[in-house]
């Protein structure tokens, strides 16, 4: 699949494709919209040519055994950005009725693509001439199956106004890079059920586009950003079994996502949760979380600690120092010990005979 200038959409999901992804690039494909192939056996890494595609709308690699991490270049697609370059549709040649299928361009024999037995109904219309060069109708008669807000859905005329990217169901690893919030076109974003790790990125509030972000069953861990109540098109938000802690936002739309939205993650806090966040907690925008929190006491344990040390060697060596070093002080202190117990002793004593003698008259009366 070289030099096909005019191909619109490739559509090879639902299949038993194995291999790696070719390192298809804006010279093979240079209008391409979309590109899926989900839910086959692909492995191997996301080549980093895939970011040339720069008239890709959707991108949907998921369901397959694809590792390592998301290309750095991600946010190169400009077909996913609300500055994307106009659609090469009404552009687009016809084949005429008499072109037979078998003139389509073929799958070279070292192409992963090529062996792949079983082909489903689904390829074989991604691979037809109505593919190659859709009508001038503008998509009318093409479809693309999506999940987008947690939902499967058949998208056919409005196929050309929708922008995704789903990367769910791999085994990638590393962290969401930052360039991904550069496509501020996108609609939907999923990249659950991976094995990424680090934070949600600061930067997310660019995608002012975003309806629907999936990012659960995960290793992703810090605070949710406090700037993502921002997104007030986001409908559908799933931040579940991962680690992330402090408080949930409780501006916006973020006072209607469910628990459900945030299951798994034992150190987040706050409404919806029955987790409630503790008094130093900010309710938006908190920058004071536990671990501060517990730093703050130990340095404070620490430091009362110090300064009963510093009490106690000051008193005590303050004394016995002294006395230590001073004979004739040493003397008149133990003098004066000395004396104050011979005080006490004879106050007690004299006390203690006149209460004895008080007892005795007093039980010689009452006889």
């Amino acid at each position: 699949m070289r030099n096909l200038p005019q191909l619109l959409i490739v559509d090879l999901g639902e299949n038993q494709l194995s291999g790696t992804i070719p390192s298809w690039n804006v010279s093979t494909f240079s209008s391409l919209q979309v590109l899926r192939l989900r839910q086959n056996m692909l492995n191997g890494g996301i080549p980093s040519q895939l970011c040339k595609l720069s008239s890709l709308k959707i991108l949907d690699l998921s369901c397959n055994n694809l590792n390592g991490p998301i290309p750095w270049c991600i946010g190169n697609l400009r077909g996913m950005t609300l500055e994307a370059p106009t659609s090469p549709v009404s552009q687009a040649p016809t084949l005429p009725p008499t072109s037979p299928v078998a003139e389509a361009p073929t799958l070279p024999p070292t192409s992963p693509f090529a062996e792949a037995p079983n082909l489903s109904p689904a390829s074989s219309i991604a691979l037809s001439p109505a593919f190659l060069a859709p009508p001038p109708e503008d998509w009318q008669t093409e479809d693309v199956i999506e999940v987008m807000e947690g939902r499967e859905l058949d998208y056919i005329k409005i196929l050309k106004l929708v922008v995704i990217m789903d990367l769910s169901k791999n085994n990638l690893v590393g962290s969401i890079p930052i360039g991904i919030t550069m496509l501020n076109g996108l609609l939907g974003l999923n990249l659950s059920n991976n094995h990424l790790t680090g934070e949600i990125p600061e930067m997310i509030e660019n995608m002012r586009s975003l309806e629907s972000f999936d990012v659960s069953s995960n290793q992703l861990s810090g605070t949710i950003p406090s700037n993502m109540p921002t997104l007030t098109s986001l409908s559908h938000l799933n931040l579940s079994y991962n680690n992330f802690s402090g408080p949930i936002p409780t501006d916006n739309q973020f006072l209607t996502y469910d628990s459900s939205s945030y299951a798994g993650n034992p150190y987040l806090c706050g409404f919806p949760l029955p987790n409630k966040c503790g008094y130093s907690h900010q309710v938006y925008g908190g920058s004071e979380f536990e671990d501060e929190d517990s730093n703050l006491d130990k340095w404070e344990k620490w430091l009362f600690y110090f300064v009963i040390a510093i009490g106690f060697a000051t008193g005590f060596w303050g004394v016995i120092g002294t006395l230590w070093f001073k004979k004739t002080w040493r003397h008149v202190y133990f003098r004066w010990v000395e004396d104050l117990a011979d005080t006490i002793y004879v106050t007690t004593a004299i006390r203690m005979a006149k209460l004895k003698k008080w007892m005795m008259m007093r039980n010689r009366v009452v006889v």
